[in-house]
């Protein structure tokens, strides 16, 4: 009897990361271990369609990106989409990632998002197109609606994705896209606006985010003038 085929994967973060902190960088560790990932790229959004631009430009954020993961080889940061110009869309950048590992027969892109991100999947360009380019691993937030199975979303999004879940992350190793996986992950309470709020009031955000991405904000006067 054949060997079922086994995926390599590899894990896509999207995200503003403005700034990247440690609820960030423990979501990235712990997935990187539950779906024993051959590695995890972040990538940092550049004009993003269905949220306000980030207040740090896609140079900072790239810099604090590098300076938080320098010397975890289990990461890197992809800065594509800080370079296209205009607005961003996760499908295109998933369909230049696909075709990039269309050489690499055995392997399955997991594209992370959190869950309040994921409710609104309806309202993303060409969102459908997803399932046919990578896994969707779900992470919840504190404070955010919990997605543990199809009953909290929209009518639209819970018949396109009824037949797509597993409870058991080494299932993904099985597909090539199209499952969705909800990540058991620790739950830290911190939040990039609460960071930036932290910083703006002249408190101090030291523990939140790693010393030398503070240290970034600090030497470039990052967010003081949010408010």
């Amino acid at each position: 009897m054949a060997e079922a085929t086994r995926y390599a994967l590899t894990g896509i973060y999207g995200g503003t990361f403005d700034p990247i902190h440690y609820g960030h960088l423990r979501i990235a560790e712990e997935l990187s271990d539950i779906l024993q990932l051959n590695h995890l790229f972040f990538l940092p959004a550049g004009q993003p369609r269905l949220r306000n631009a980030p207040l740090a430009t896609g140079e900072h954020r790239l810099a604090m990106l590098r300076e938080a993961i320098c010397g975890n080889d289990r990461f890197s940061v992809d800065d594509r989409e800080i370079r296209r110009p205009g607005e961003t869309y996760s499908v295109e950048t998933l369909q230049e990632i696909r075709l990039e590992y269309s050489t690499k027969k055995l392997a399955a892109l997991c594209f992370i998002i959190g869950a309040d991100a994921f409710i609104k999947l309806p309202c993303w360009h060409h969102w459908r197109d997803l399932f046919e380019l990578c896994h969707l691993v779900i992470v919840n937030r504190p404070g955010s609606v919990s997605i543990n199975d199809s009953s909290a979303l929209p009518d639209e999004l819970r018949h396109a994705c009824q037949s797509r879940w597993t409870g058991m992350a080494d299932e993904l190793k099985n597909w090539p896209f199209g499952r969705i996986f909800t990540a058991p992950t620790s739950l830290l309470d911190i939040s990039s606006t609460k960071i930036r709020n932290i910083v703006t009031s002249g408190k101090s955000a030291r523990y939140l985010l790693p010393e030398s991405v503070l240290n970034h904000i600090d030497r470039h006067h990052l967010y003081a003038g949010e408010k």
